[in-house]
């Protein structure tokens, strides 16, 4: 299997699908993070990830492990709003939208370049336009 390697230094950027296979040692993303932080650049979710990523059969002290080396991103109400506003640009919805939304709010506001390991690269083109690196997990 060819190695995706990363080209950049800035933010990697994991949103639910990227922190699932983190969780799971999926040896393609444990090697892009490692890539990533040997180039200086930070790795960060949204909170919202967490949320997004956890189910009843995750191991709890491997969440604990993984989430420790990375920042977790908060989101208040200017992120919320900031959210809201990339969903009505993109013309789609909250409902179904809402976590990809706070997750793409994220990326926006770190230190560029920003890349982000996604499963949902349409969603995060019509959220992010071509501001963000998306690799496809």
């Amino acid at each position: 299997m060819a190695r995706r390697r990363l080209s950049h230094e800035g933010t990697l950027v994991l949103d639910s699908e990227g922190l699932s296979k983190l969780l799971a040692d999926d040896e393609t993303v444990v090697a892009l993070v490692a890539e990533a932080r040997s180039r200086g650049m930070e790795v960060v979710i949204c909170a919202l990830t967490i949320i997004e990523a956890v189910h009843a059969r995750t191991n709890k002290a491997r969440l604990n492990w993984v989430l420790s080396g990375l920042r977790t991103v908060p989101v208040g109400d200017e992120e919320a709003k900031a959210a809201s506003a990339l969903l009505t640009g993109a013309g789609l919805h909250g409902h179904k939208y809402a976590i990809d939304a706070a997750v793409a709010e994220t990326a926006l506001r770190q230190h560029r370049p920003v890349i982000m390991l996604t499963s949902d690269i349409d969603d995060m083109t019509k959220l992010c336009g071509d501001r963000i690196h998306l690799v496809s997990v």
